[in-house]
C-alpha cells in the first residue's frame, strides 16, 4: 500500500471561536493510498499548517508506505528542522501523523486503542473546562471541573461556589493560562486551602522553566502545564526537572500520537501523571483507554461538530465504539470551510 495523496483543508463551523484558535487553529488532514483507504487527523496552525502540509509534508510522504509512521514521523521532523522544532510546523506534522495511525488501525481493522495493548468500552471520566460558572446541567453531566481563572481575584470565592454546586466528591482544578506569577501563585494557593484543588494549570508562562522549579517546590497544590508544549524533546527538560506534577500535551500540537506515546513512557518512569489536553476528543481518547493508569478525558472542542464519530459524554464518562482506526467519519461532502 501507498501513499497517493495528502491533503490538509480547514473547516471552519460557525461557533468557531473569533480569535486564534480559529485563525491558527484547526486542520483536517486527509491521507489517501492506491489500496482505497483514507486515514484523518486533526492538527493545527491553520493556512500556515496548511502550507506546510501542502509544500513540504505531502512531496515526502506521496509513494511512501504509511505503514512505518514513527519513521515517517522522523522524516517530516527532519524535513522542517530548519523552520520547525516548535509551533506550527510540529502543529502541522500532528495532524498528519494522526492520518497515519488512522490508516494503521483501518489496515489491521482494529481500534488504535486495540493496537495499542488497551480495550474499547470501558468507561473513561471525563472533566469540563468552565469559562464562568458551572451550571447545573454541566455539574450533572461531568466527573470533575475546571474553572478558567485568568484573574487572581476572588478565585477563592469561585471555588467555593463550584464545590457548593458540585460537592466534595468530585475534582475540581484551576487554570490561569499563564497570566500570574510565583507570588500570585503562591497566594491564590494559599487562600485555596481545605477546598481540595486537584492542580493550578500553567500559572506562569510556559518557557518559565526557573520560575516553575521553584514554584513545585513551595506551592502546596499541584502544578498542571505542558499544553503549550511541543514534541517528546521539548517535554524532556520538563519531566527531568519535574516542572509539573500533571503533564498535559495536545496531541493535535505536539507531534501527534506518536510523541504523545513518548511522552507516556517518560511520565510513567519518572512517576508523573499525564492528562492530555483535550483528552476526549478522539485523538487522544485511545492512548487514555490503552495506556493510562489514572484516565481522566477533558472536554473537547464544541465548535468541531464536522468530526463525526465522536462518542457522546454520557453522566461524566465516555466510551470507545469498536470502529477501526481513531472510529472518526469525516463528511468531506459538507464540510464547513468558512
Amino acid at each position: 500500500m501507498k501513499i497517493t495523496n495528502v491533503r490538509a483543508i480547514q473547516p471552519i463551523a460557525a461557533n468557531s471561536p473569533p480569535d486564534w484558535r480559529t485563525s491558527l487553529g484547526q486542520i483536517l488532514v486527509a491521507i489517501d493510498t492506491d489500496a482505497g483507504l483514507t486515514g484523518y487527523g486533526v492538527g493545527g496552525g491553520g493556512a500556515a499548517g496548511i502550507h506546510v502540509v501542502q509544500t513540504v509534508l505531502r512531496d515526502l510522504l506521496l509513494g511512501k508506505q504509511p505503514e512505518a509512521v514513527e519513521d515517517l514521523w522522523q522524516q517530516m521532523y527532519s524535513a522542517t528542522l530548519a523552520f520547525g522544532r516548535k509551533g506550527l510546523a510540529i502543529m502541522a506534522i500532528s495532524g498528519v501523523d494522526l492520518a497515519l495511525w488512522d490508516l494503521r488501525g483501518k489496515v489491521a481493522e482494529q481500534p488504535i486503542a486495540e493496537l495499542l495493548g488497551g480495550t474499547v468500552g470501558a468507561a473513561i471520566p471525563t472533566y469540563i473546562t468552565v469559562w464562568d460558572e458551572v451550571t447545573p446541567e454541566q455539574a450533572a453531566a461531568h466527573h470533575a471541573f475546571k474553572l478558567h481563572v485568568e484573574s487572581a481575584d476572588d478565585v477563592a470565592a469561585l471555588v467555593k461556589r463550584t464545590r457548593e454546586a458540585v460537592g466534595l466528591d468530585r475534582e475540581v482544578m484551576i487554570d490561569a493560562w499563564m497570566r500570574w506569577d510565583i507570588e500570585t501563585t503562591l497566594d491564590v494557593a494559599a487562600q485555596l486551602e481545605g477546598l481540595d484543588v486537584g492542580w493550578i494549570e500553567e500559572p506562569l508562562p510556559a518557557d518559565d522553566f526557573d520560575g516553575y522549579a521553584e514554584l513545585v517546590e513551595r506551592c502546596p497544590i499541584p502544578i498542571a502545564g505542558g499544553e503549550h508544549e511541543f514534541t517528546a524533546a521539548g517535554f524532556r527538560d520538563i519531566v527531568e526537572r519535574r516542572l509539573h506534577q500533571v503533564l498535559q500535551p495536545d496531541v493535535c500540537w505536539v507531534g501527534g500520537l506518536t510523541e504523545l506515546l513518548k511522552i507516556y513512557k517518560m511520565a510513567a518512569t519518572s512517576g508523573l501523571r499525564v492528562c492530555p489536553h483535550r483528552g476526549a476528543e478522539l485523538w487522544s481518547l485511545h492512548a487514555i483507554a490503552a495506556v493510562d493508569p489514572q484516565p481522566l478525558a477533558e472536554s473537547g472542542r464544541p465548535w468541531m461538530t464536522w468530526v463525526g464519530g465522536q462518542p457522546p459524554i454520557v453522566n461524566g464518562e465516555i466510551r470507545l465504539t469498536d470502529a477501526p482506526g481513531f472510529g472518526v467519519q469525516i463528511d468531506e461532502a459538507n464540510l464547513p470551510l468558512g
